[in-house]
């Protein structure tokens, strides 16, 4: 009958619908026109991405205890580059230490650690080149430190002092940027830096670095909920431009699982909706981290489009100083997170198997760290603020405009009025450069 019919109208059709029905009596039911979907006579449902409607596979290499598990390929990796990445890794739990406890002390006003995710993020930050551009989202000073950022400049902006070059002092604790080092200044509102990285990268496909660099955005699963997130896969993937999407799935938004803040397979899930390629990888194995980003940059430039990678791990820590996670998950859940998937351990682990390092090792290099993130700090605490009139500059270019005139000689009347008599001006003054006497003289 199917066939009869198919004839019938052949007779009566145009020269390519005439083809299309040769084409779909070929077939058992043929495809839709101007598409590739086939037609089925089976009314089928379905949420999973994968064949079996199961949930997407995790790409891990190294096992709990730091041995290759049987099929996996350790990507390509040397003493020195291991070596590099162990110290990094080490790095910032010991300076998370530090500036958590100091912000507790009341000497710098906010802070957020990295705890648990130091393979994610170390690992991916030795994936890219050091040109790629990088937009993090508040967790991400370990790729600074890669890059040679350096802890006085960690210091300098936790603390906001003449040295911050990410921005003078005037923004909140761990918001780093510094265009030498390719990677954009860190802001608050959530998302934001997800679809500006899409814009990023696409300007990079419309210049000399077209082929060559990409631009890396790093998120939590929290912040893929956000709209911005569908905008700058979308832009990505449509325009298109390189842009490797990193998301971070730790877990938690704040106080809220990641059970509470989806129903489908988490955030890799969603990349074949926009035509990406996508990876899920182990989190907390630091060589799969690696190798995924690798490959994932590879596929990103080459093809110039979009790519995605979920990281899974898990946020040991609070999720700022503002937070007390112990309300809305248990101790023994953390402890046992630290004691049996701990990322630190499982690459130690493997790199002894290598005789790449050793107890003796361990032992001088975390006091070596121990003593340089503490003598950072201590300068950086003694160093003053810029002067106070920078309160005012990197806003407008050419002439200045009369609302910030207008507020700059609102405080130098208040300064008048108060500096000299109230004891909290009197303080605050004293930590910056000239203690305010350059705002006094710009409008006398």
């Amino acid at each position: 009958m199917l066939r009869q019919g198919l004839a019938a109208v052949k007779s009566r059709a145009c020269l390519p619908c005439r083809r299309w029905l040769a084409s779909a009596a070929s077939e058992k039911h043929g495809h839709l026109p101007s598409s590739q979907s086939p037609i089925t006579s089976k009314l089928k449902f379905f949420k999973s991405v994968t064949e079996d409607g199961g949930q997407i596979p995790t790409y891990r290499v190294l096992d709990g205890v730091g041995k290759v598990i049987d099929g996996a390929e350790v990507p390509e990796i040397d003493q020195a580059f291991a070596r590099k990445i162990y110290e990094n890794m080490v790095l910032l739990p010991t300076l998370d230490t530090l500036l958590y406890n100091v912000q507790r002390q009341g000497k710098i006003s906010f802070y957020m650690t990295a705890y648990g995710e130091e393979a994610t993020i170390i690992g991916s930050a030795a994936a890219l080149a050091n040109d790629d551009e990088v937009l993090g989202q508040y967790r991400e000073a370990g790729v600074l430190l890669w890059r040679g950022f350096g802890l006085d400049n960690i210091m300098a902006q936790c603390v906001g002092n003449e040295e911050d070059t990410s921005g003078k002092g005037r923004q909140m604790p761990v918001h780093f940027g510094s265009p030498k080092h390719h990677f954009l200044t860190i802001s608050s509102p959530l998302a934001t830096q997800i679809p500006q990285a899409a814009g990023v990268a696409y300007a990079i496909s419309r210049s000399p670095r077209r082929g060559k660099n990409c631009a890396a955005v790093y998120f939590g699963e929290g912040a893929a909920s956000e709209g911005d997130f569908h905008a700058g896969m979308l832009f990505a993937s449509t325009i298109p431009s390189p842009t490797l999407f990193i998301a971070r799935n730790n877990g938690f938004a704040i106080s809220t699982p990641a059970n509470e803040q989806y129903h489908g397979d988490g955030i890799a899930a969603r990349g074949p909706g926009y035509g990406v390629w996508t990876v899920r990888v182990d989190g907390n194995d630091v060589l799969a981290v690696l190798g995924a980003v690798r490959e994932a940059r590879k596929r990103c430039i080459e093809e110039g489009r979009g790519v995605l990678v979920e990281a899974m791990t898990y946020r040991v820590g609070h999720h700022s100083t503002s937070d007390d996670s112990f309300a809305y998950r248990s101790r023994s859940e953390v402890e046992d997170k630290k004691r049996i998937d701990n990322p630190i351990t499982r690459f130690r682990l493997f790199m002894e198997s290598r005789g790449w390092w050793s107890s003796d090792e361990e032992e001088v290099l975390r006091a070596r760290l121990k003593k340089d993130v503490l003598e950072a700090f201590k300068r950086a605490e003694g160093l003053p603020r810029n002067e106070l009139k920078e309160l005012f500059t990197d806003v407008y270019g050419g002439e200045e405009p009369w609302n910030i005139k207008e507020q700059r000689e609102e405080l130098a009347g208040l300064l008048k009025k108060y500096g000299d008599s109230w004891e909290p001006w009197k303080n605050e003054l004293a930590r910056f450069k000239r203690k305010g006497q350059d705002i006094l003289q710009k409008t006398d």
